[in-house]
């Protein structure tokens, strides 16, 4: 009669056996979705087709979202998602409920700055963590600018680095610096070398020696953002700010204000201020100072959230204080 010790030796050993079949039983399965060859004979491809689909769409989707939780260790500001319908070639999944993608056409919605796919029902729940890739960004100018300085982690867009860099190398000192216009043509040329090359574009003076193409270009890039750079979600802030007549309370008022706009847009905002302010400085040689400057960029920086055509026009002389004391006060407001 076998003892006790000799039969538990034998239980562990039965244990294990079938845990290295069942091992072996998952590693086939994983090899075979993946279209991996484990055995002496190579399954058809288009029977294997769509589990190979199915497996590299739900690593793509683990990928992502550890991805994120590795990117929620430092906070950054939300965005939305730019969700687009789309018609999806061969079996697509949902990355936020993993349910397959029914129909042959338009099955579901893309995100158009990150490639996030999930059901139109879905879209709604999916959280605000979209990344943008620069994969997916296909312009500078008219392009979010959230959007546009998370693709390439920057805290500003790189446009409004390199125009003022430049403007302020050789330009502070222009006469009518930003009230002059450049030719229209060059300006659409900057424009498109811009979403062409990004960073690369070349705006030296061997390249436009005219200065105000490239104000004409910083300028024309502010206008064409969707969202202005006071945001119009803050702007009935700022004008219910500039209304105040006591000084204490109209500091604070825009301190406010200034909080509410996203973190892209405050930075870019302070950046621009200060730039700004550097420019009224020099108004003995360019002569503009920064009631000039307010009156130019008022209607540059914050548009009317709707089309009311009577508001635009009462607000228009309320954009301009609003951005006049941002450049006098840049140093005690941000």
């Amino acid at each position: 009669m076998p003892s006790r010790e000799s039969y538990e030796v034998h239980k562990e050993e039965k244990s294990l056996v079938q845990k290295a079949k069942r091992e072996a039983n998952q590693e086939d399965i994983l090899a075979a979705a993946l279209g991996m060859r484990m055995g002496p004979q190579k399954p058809p491809a288009t029977f294997w087709q769509p589990l190979k689909l199915f497996a590299y769409s739900q690593l793509t989707s683990l990928v992502r979202r550890a991805t994120l939780k590795e990117n929620e260790r430092t906070p950054k500001s939300e965005k939305v998602h730019n969700f687009k319908v789309h018609t999806f070639r061969g079996p697509h999944w949902c990355e936020h409920c993993a349910s397959f993608m029914w129909g042959l056409i338009a099955q579901g919605v893309k995100c158009a700055d990150c490639g996030l796919n999930v059901h139109k029902q879905c879209s709604p729940l999916v959280p605000n963590d979209c990344k943008p890739d620069l994969r997916h960004i296909r312009k500078v100018y008219s392009c979010d600018l959230t959007t546009l300085v998370q693709a390439h982690n920057t805290a500003r867009p790189m446009v409004v680095d390199m125009c003022i860099r430049e403007i302020e190398s050789r330009g502070l000192k222009s006469e009518g610096l930003y009230r002059i216009s450049g030719f229209s043509d060059s300006l659409e040329e900057v424009k498109m070398a811009f979403d062409k090359d990004g960073e690369k574009t070349d705006i030296s003076v061997n390249a436009y020696e005219d200065i105000n193409i490239i104000t004409g270009a910083l300028k024309l890039y502010l206008r064409d953002l969707p969202d202005p750079i006071i945001s119009y979600d803050a702007y009935p802030r700022f004008i219910e700010a500039a209304k105040l007549t006591d000084p204490e309370k109209k500091l604070e008022a825009f301190r406010e204000a200034i909080a509410l706009l996203p973190p892209s847009h405050s930075d870019t905002l302070k950046y621009l201020m200060a730039h700004l302010k550097r420019v009224a400085q020099n108004e003995q040689f360019n002569l503009m100072n920064a009631e000039n400057l307010a009156i130019i960029f008022g209607p540059t920086l914050m548009r009317v959230p709707n089309l009311d055509a009577m508001t635009a026009l009462n607000d228009i002389r309320y954009q301009r204080q609003v951005v006049e004391l941002l450049i006098k006060k840049e140093d005690v407001l941000f």
